[in-house]
């Protein structure tokens, strides 16, 4: 509905950076005719008025401009565009970087569904501000100018070790080492296990920057499909007979992008083979915190012998604030930290020590109870909404963030990602977590991330479409 009064400014913008990139990426030339006041309103879910509000305020920057009786057009002398109001680049590569580019260079107000992280109201952020206060108050001259030791923070590691062993992975906090996030920690034990040329398997799907990350340490890397109780099993053994990967790069407990938990079943064979063929496996606990119960691990079945755990802080606290960690067999530790030492020197003490503050200050679990319900609820509100315009759901997850998703018959996920990053909505198409490009139909979807009506009804009208 049309409504009087003025217009929230945020949708104002949102319908000005829409045509101004639109401009940028030649969909709209000098001279073309904009959507009429009442089209633009409808593809953007927003009211008429706003749309006028919008218009008008691009024609007073001489960006377009209006003819009486004929509607808007677009200037045909225009100012050049500054980058930020370029926006992502249409025409990049959908390749394994091109989720993480589109989200880490968005525009304020785009919508994220295919982001990897929580919205920013929904962490720790008076948690925080309250650890940055009390990390302030007792920091010494030493604390705040000096390098970190190469092992980090002891007081975390000790607190991860005790939270570790309420998973059953049990890691003495000499087994710890912190590092400045999740990512930094499995580049730091690609560096330690591999030489370029390794056989390294990985899942299919599975998380989009194990691909690019591999990529840059120069090994072959073999997928395995996943199915919903943990890797294929039946071709997971045929892989290693094959291919003898030196390593298994995966993440079990809320598998990213699937939201699957691998079986204890599955999870007994997987380290046999493992035992029989000489492979070691990186497992990545990065959404540890959000699972609703713990669920089987393979570093807390093997005791870490053949498992190497890594984790960070970045989905339930903070992505500022970089800290994360490696868990690892004794007599690994020394050599690790001398190419922790070689490669990276120190890590952060002040993030170690304000995530520190926050886990010990008596309200992070309360936290983590709230957003384990809040994800509850918006994963069944995101699941019907999908369901109701034909996207269904490839399994029903026990929490995390993550619906993997399959498209009506017909749809193409790269496709409708590229259109739908012109309407400044950012998706993950399946490809891009799939070596074998086996997931064309398929999408992930951030539940967090979904909570705007705008987003299912432009969806609907992109997938009805023909293009």
């Amino acid at each position: 509905m049309d409504g009087g009064g003025e217009e929230p400014a945020s949708l104002v913008e949102g319908v000005m950076r829409a045509v101004r990139r639109r401009i940028a990426a030649r969909t709209l030339l000098p001279g073309a005719k904009l959507p009429s006041i009442r089209a633009m309103a409808a593809e953007m879910g927003v009211s008429k008025s706003t749309v006028v509000e919008a218009y008008d305020r691009l024609a007073a920057e001489s960006v377009i401009r209006s003819r009486r009786g004929s509607g808007f057009f677009v200037a045909g002398h225009l100012p050049p565009l500054a980058l930020a109001e370029i926006g992502p680049r249409l025409d990049r590569v959908v390749d394994p970087l091109w989720v993480s580019r589109q989200v880490l260079e968005a525009a304020e107000g785009t919508m994220m569904p295919g982001c990897g992280f929580l919205p920013d109201a929904w962490l720790a952020g008076e948690e925080l501000r309250r650890a940055l206060r009390s990390v302030a108050r007792t920091a010494t001259e030493a604390r705040l100018t000096r390098y970190e030791t190469p092992h980090g923070f002891a007081p975390l590691r000790r607190l991860l070790s005790l939270r570790l062993a309420e998973r059953g992975v049990e890691a003495a906090p000499e087994q710890i080492i912190l590092t400045d996030s999740a990512t930094q920690a499995i580049d730091l034990l690609c560096r330690f296990l591999l030489d370029p040329g390794d056989v390294v398997l990985v899942d299919d799907p599975c998380y989009f920057n194990f691909h690019a990350l591999l990529r840059a340490h120069r090994v072959k890397v073999v997928s395995v499909p996943y199915t919903p109780a943990g890797p294929n099993m039946e071709q997971f053994a045929a892989a290693l007979a094959e291919h003898r990967p030196r390593l298994y790069l995966t993440n079990v407990g809320l598998h990213n992008p699937t939201g699957a938990t691998i079986s204890p079943v599955t999870a007994h064979r997987l380290l046999r083979l493992a035992e029989q063929h000489g492979l070691t496996i990186i497992e990545d606990d990065v959404f540890a915190d959000l699972e609703p119960e713990p669920s089987p691990r393979l570093a807390a079945f093997d005791g870490l012998e053949r498992v190497v755990q890594v984790g960070s802080f970045s989905k339930a606290l903070t992505a500022a604030a970089r800290c994360g960690f490696i868990v690892a067999r004794r007599d690994w530790i020394e050599p690790l930290l001398d190419l922790k030492v070689a490669t990276l020197y120190g890590v952060s003490r002040l993030s170690a020590e304000l995530t520190h503050a926050v886990m010990t200050n008596g309200s992070y679990r309360h936290h983590l109870e709230n957003l384990r319900e809040r994800l509850s609820k918006a994963a069944g509100e995101t699941m019907g909404r999908l369901k109701s315009i034909g996207i269904t759901p490839w399994m029903v997850p026990r929490g995390g963030l993550f619906l993997w998703c399959k498209l009506p018959d017909g749809a193409d996920a790269v496709d409708l990602a590229r259109r739908a990053l012109a309407k400044d909505i950012v998706l993950a198409p399946g490809n891009v977590f799939s070596l074998s490009q086996s997931a064309g139909q398929y999408m992930r979807f951030n539940v967090a991330q979904c909570d705007d009506p705008r987003l299912f009804e432009i969806l609907r009208n992109l997938m009805s479409t023909k293009v």
